[in-house]
């Protein structure tokens, strides 16, 4: 008897390749995940996951999908023209943005700086958490979103925190959040969380820089307030 190929909306909803990129970000699926939903969907006799895992097998894995040419990409079976137009717009996509020029980065030079790049954190009506990645002559990397918190709190994992700057290769961190309250004085949770964060960052070699609160009624650093280390 043929057993028949599981199908992805037969997965829990926790498990699907775009529910969990909708929840926690692209950067938790895998290079087949991320493949599959540029696909949208398999074939009769393969689901959408086992082909994109059979498409990067057969092209060398990502960087061979990124240097594939038409020919290649005309040669794989069980994708009709939709789906091989898709993988075509993407790698080209990927080719494009890798050959621009390298944008102007914005350095911090100071607990200012960073409070000026999140200035728009002062007006939240929720509570917020960044993290300002940073190269080694500080410039800025990257400024994701970590937490969307409810108007009281937000509760991080120092594991969270350094994700994206070890897969971005960051060389030093700032941490930044809000008081939708409007008072930027931290909390005791507020600089617990600092400590940790910077204790994590000696054993990663990542140091965390500062930690910046912003409130209506102004900005703080922790570290100029003296209350990075015990």
């Amino acid at each position: 008897m043929t057993i028949p190929t599981p199908k992805l909306q037969d997965l829990p909803n926790g498990e699907r390749p775009r529910e969990r990129l909708l929840r926690l970000g692209p950067s938790v699926l895998t290079n087949t995940e991320l493949i599959a939903l540029l696909l949208g969907s398999g074939t009769s006799g393969e689901n959408v996951l086992r082909l994109s895992e059979r498409i990067l097998t057969r092209l060398g894995g990502l960087e061979g999908f990124l240097r594939a040419s038409l020919g290649d990409l005309n040669a794989l079976k069980g994708i009709g023209d939709s789906k091989r137009a898709q993988l075509i717009a993407a790698a080209e996509l990927a080719r494009r943005i890798a050959a621009l020029p390298p944008p102007e980065r914005t350095s911090i030079a100071s607990a200012k700086d960073a409070a000026q790049l999140v200035a728009d954190m002062a007006h939240l009506s929720q509570e917020q958490v960044r993290v300002i990645l940073l190269d080694s002559a500080k410039r800025v990397i990257a400024l994701p979103t970590l937490y969307m918190g409810t108007v009281s709190t937000a509760v991080v994992r120092v594991a969270e925190v350094y994700r994206e700057a070890v897969q971005r290769s960051a060389s030093a961190l700032i941490l930044a959040h809000n008081h939708p309250s409007g008072d930027p004085t931290p909390s005791p949770e507020d600089i617990e969380l600092t400590r940790a964060v910077a204790a994590a960052g000696l054993l990663l070699d990542i140091p965390l820089i500062d930690h910046i609160v912003m409130g209506r009624d102004g900005w703080r650093s922790l570290k100029e307030l003296g209350l990075m280390a015990r």
